[in-house]
């Protein structure tokens, strides 16, 4: 995926984002689960648990740059979206910027709907 496909939106300002607790926005017509960690990251992912079940991830407990599924407790790499070993499988994850305060988000223009 190329960075120039890539638009960054506002999604609110940090502080409106709790830390270790997820926050579902919608861009684009797609649910994305942010989350802010305790040394100060933000990562964003898709809403959707990778596990053939499904499920929201957003309500997942968060320690360190690791999530986990709040219904299976896979754990998830926040920065890859890579689903920690013995399960597999991956999340999608997207771009965050933090500008003067406001949390940006990208998704790529061909995941726009």
């Amino acid at each position: 995926m190329s960075l120039s496909n890539e638009a960054f939106y506002p999604v609110g300002s940090l502080d409106q984002f709790m830390i270790q607790v997820g926050r579902v926005i919608e861009l684009n017509g797609l649910q994305i689960a942010v989350f802010r960690t305790s040394d100060g990251n933000v990562f964003a992912i898709r809403n959707q648990s990778p596990h053939p079940k499904g499920g929201p991830l957003a309500e997942g407990i968060v320690s360190g740059h690791y999530l986990y599924d709040p219904l299976y407790d896979w754990k998830i790499d926040l920065e890859t979206g890579n689903v920690q070993a013995p399960d597999n499988g991956r999340v999608q994850t997207y771009p965050v910027r933090l500008e003067d305060g406001q949390v940006w988000v990208a998704t790529s223009e061909f995941l726009a709907v």
